[in-house]
């Protein structure tokens, strides 16, 4: 791990994987100020060094790479949005390093993330605490494993309520601007392919694209953890004629798709989820085998 100004990078022979951006990360001129946003990844890296996530684009300002803020939530009966950065409703923000430890076999980071209620009755107001750790195993050949877990938990003396919607928490993530219907493919462990992947469930999803990478191809396995609540996990993909089909592939884990959850104070919850970084193609059979390990842990 090596820590700059704007984050702390996870390199593997020099070669930069992915960094987790501490700094708030500055907007285009003209765009609301309340888009400046930390505490997300971006870039991710293939194994050849293909960058596979975007962030800020302009069809949704508030879009950061791979992270998972909760959008519909109830806080003491209102509504508060932590997704929805322009609405000034809420946010979440980087706070702080809680460890950082490396060995012969990874690097893992963990760090304390603030989510705001920023319209609360007497002044902004710390709604939800998560614990995000980010563990970057060793480079294999032409693929590598991200292990991404975050636990939440409300200071607050009432629950707090996330709202069956079809974005929030798990794990998002919003693909390299090239992306689009015509050259990326997704399927999900149910054999689901972009077309049909949106609301249902599954264990692991592949996205995979056109890449500079000598096969021609990248991409990433995301992989739910059976103990995740709602496992298999609810899906939300966006449809192939999204945003005139142009760097459109955007998909998320979504725990509360269909069924609300609640937090409630004194306790703690956790979701665990996998990346298998590639340059190349996923077959259903690796992803499977892939998830049964995993599984495991």
């Amino acid at each position: 791990m090596e820590e700059t100004s704007n984050g702390i990078n996870f390199k593997a022979s020099g070669q930069l994987l992915l960094t987790y951006q501490t700094a708030k990360a500055d907007v285009p001129a003209g765009v609301k100020p309340e888009f400046r946003k930390s505490g997300f990844i971006h870039p991710l890296a293939s194994p050849s060094g293909q960058v596979l996530t975007r962030i800020q684009p302009p069809d949704h300002y508030h879009h950061y790479g791979i992270w998972g803020p909760w959008t519909k939530t109830t806080i003491e009966g209102r509504e508060v949005d932590f997704w929805n950065l322009g609405d000034g409703k809420g946010r979440v923000d980087f706070e702080k390093v809680i460890s950082k430890k490396t060995n012969s076999k990874f690097s893992e980071l963990v760090v304390r993330q603030n989510h705001m209620d920023l319209l609360a009755p007497k002044g902004p107001q710390l709604a939800l605490e998560e614990d995000l750790s980010i563990r970057v195993w060793n480079k294999e050949g032409e693929r590598y494993l991200v292990d991404y877990s975050t636990t939440i938990s409300t200071p607050l003396k009432s629950s707090v309520k996330l709202e069956a919607y079809r974005y929030g928490g798990g794990i998002g993530f919003r693909a390299t601007e090239i992306w689009d219907p015509s050259n990326s493919t997704i399927l999900t462990s149910k054999g689901l392919d972009r077309n049909g992947a949106d609301g249902s469930f599954a264990k692991w999803v592949i996205v995979e694209g056109v890449s500079d990478a000598s096969s021609g191809r990248s991409g990433i396995l995301f992989l739910s953890h059976p103990s995740n609540r709602a496992h298999p996990e609810p899906l939300r993909v966006w449809p192939e004629d999204d945003h005139d089909r142009k760097g459109n592939v955007f998909l998320e884990f979504c725990p509360i798709r269909h069924e609300s959850w609640e937090i409630l104070p004194g306790k703690k919850y956790t979701l665990h989820y996998r990346m298998v970084v590639f340059d190349g193609n996923m077959t259903a059979a690796e992803a499977e085998e892939y998830w049964k390990t995993f599984s495991k842990n």
